[in-house]
């Protein structure tokens, strides 16, 4: 499932690279995070969608078994930790499972609380 060898231009085209079970998971962060943060700007980093609100706000990836959440702040492992428990996190990654239900809540809740960190700034 990795990408590496794609250079991606745009996030729609980055999303339709994946089957669809992938691409619906995609499609809902990326929704999640234009909803909450409207006047955030979208691009490709480091070859995956991407958002900036001010500075890095959030980035989101499909890898071999996951979608990497990257919050692009390092506090947000200490707020969330609680509601972090059940997934793997490593330095800046939230992996969240392709066999489990996206857990919209939680991202919903890390995005206001990445928006509202940029815009404190």
């Amino acid at each position: 499932m990795e990408t590496l060898n794609i250079k991606y231009e745009t996030v729609d085209e980055y999303i339709s690279s994946f089957p669809p079970n992938i691409k619906n998971d995609l499609e809902i962060i990326r929704k999640i995070i234009k909803t909450l943060a409207p006047q955030a700007v979208e691009f490709i980093s480091y070859n995956m969608p991407a958002f900036k609100l001010n500075k890095m706000l959030i980035y989101y990836a499909a890898h071999n078994r996951h979608i990497g959440f990257y919050p692009a702040n390092l506090k947000i492992f200490e707020v969330f930790r609680d509601d972090l428990r059940s997934y793997k996190t490593s330095k800046g990654t939230i992996q969240l499972p392709f066999n489990s239900v996206l857990p919209i809540k939680l991202i919903e809740n890390i995005v206001k609380y990445r928006v509202k960190q940029n815009l404190d700034l």
